[in-house]
This record gives C-alpha cells, sequence and structure tokens, in this order.
C-alpha cells in the first residue's frame, strides 16, 4: 500500500501550514494555519473493510516540568513518550483521500468535537491532556493538531503520518477514544500498512 502526504516528504521539516504552532521571536512561538495536511492512499489490499489513520510524535518529553521554561532545555536522552495529533478510525474501504484542511482548518481554543465525520470517527488527540491544566486552552481536542514542540527541546521531533488497512468494518470504539485504545484494538486486524516521517522543532538554534 503507498501513502502520500502532499507537502510532506520523509525526513524533511513539516511545512509550517500544517503546525500548530510557528517560531516566534518576542515569545518563543505563536498559533499558525494549523491545517491537516491532503493524505491519498492507493493499492490497498481486496479485503479492506476499513482504514484507520494515525499522527504520532514519538518524542515528546516524558516529564513536563520544563517544558517551555526560560533558561531550562530539554536534552535529547530524557524519557520520551507517544502524542497523538490525529486519531481517525472506520473510515469507509472505499475512501483514500483527505483534503487539506478538511479535519483541521485553524486552531480552535478548548478543541473540536471528536465522533462522526464524513471519513470516518474522530478520537481525541493528545492536546486533550497536555491542555487541561491551560485556562484559555482546556477542553476536549479532537481530529487533527499539527506539530507544537516544546521550544526549547534539543531535539527536533519527528511526526508519523501512518494509514492502516483493517479486515474489520468498524473497531467499536465510542467516545474519548484515544491513539493508544486504537492501536490496542487494531491488533490482528491490520492487513496493511504504510507511513510518512516529517520533522519538526520550534527551537531556534535548531532551524
Amino acid at each position: 500500500m503507498r501513502f502520500n502526504v502532499k507537502g510532506v516528504e520523509e525526513g524533511q521539516p513539516i511545512p509550517k501550514e500544517f503546525a500548530f504552532a510557528v517560531p516566534d521571536p518576542e515569545q518563543h512561538m505563536r498559533f499558525s494555519d494549523n491545517r491537516n495536511p491532503e493524505v491519498r492512499w492507493l493499492d490497498a489490499p481486496k479485503q479492506t473493510q476499513s482504514f484507520v489513520v494515525l499522527v504520532c510524535d514519538p518524542d515528546v518529553p516524558g516529564v513536563a516540568d520544563d517544558v517551555n521554561q526560560e533558561g531550562k532545555t530539554l536534552p535529547p536522552d530524557m524519557p520520551r513518550v507517544d502524542f497523538y495529533h490525529w486519531v481517525l478510525i472506520d473510515i469507509p474501504h472505499d475512501v483514500s483521500l483527505i483534503e487539506e484542511g478538511e479535519a483541521a482548518d485553524g486552531v480552535v481554543p478548548r478543541g473540536k468535537t471528536p465522533g462522526k465525520t464524513s471519513k470516518g470517527i474522530a478520537g481525541i488527540n493528545s492536546y486533550t491532556g497536555f491542555m487541561a491544566g491551560d485556562p484559555d486552552l482546556a477542553g476536549t481536542y479532537g481530529g487533527y493538531d499539527g506539530p507544537c514542540p516544546p521550544w526549547n527541546d534539543e531535539m527536533v521531533h519527528r511526526y508519523t503520518f501512518s494509514v492502516f488497512a483493517l479486515d474489520v468494518e468498524t473497531l467499536h470504539l465510542e467516545g474519548d477514544f484515544t491513539g493508544d485504545q486504537v492501536r490496542e484494538a487494531m491488533e490482528g486486524h491490520v492487513l496493511a500498512e504504510s507511513s510518512v516521517t516529517g520533522t519538526y522543532t520550534l527551537n531556534p538554534d535548531l532551524t
């Protein structure tokens, strides 16, 4: 199966229009266009019943105490965890394209409502947990929200866009389900998968 993320090339920086934030010389970062890129897949197995799309950053600091703190940096060798930027399941077997801006077009404070869309069912992304302590941004973040790595991180983050062809029509997940729950539910049902990994940083010393 082939997978194309328009504008994102393997191992190359992700365009800023697909990011949640961009660097800002005065306040380190500011909101960006936050549009999902166009994703398209081809040559899925004939027995495919549905698709799943996930976008995951495996490089998020496991301890957030020093994230975006003046006078502190996050070393590359610190523990890292997965952070999901897009969780979309039960995509019908006859769908092979999600257009740019279809799942996100701008930052929505407090998040977008997860649930059924014209191209599947959106779960929650990891901004739901990350923003929980922010009185202005706390909420449930469904659909796509792009890269926003800590501006004091000494590591360039990787963002893996993946599509999975499944042998079931539905994963039977409801409510505020997460990327980890999707991975667990997919076990034993993946017929094929394909991915593209881009990079992103808000650290001016790394650009």
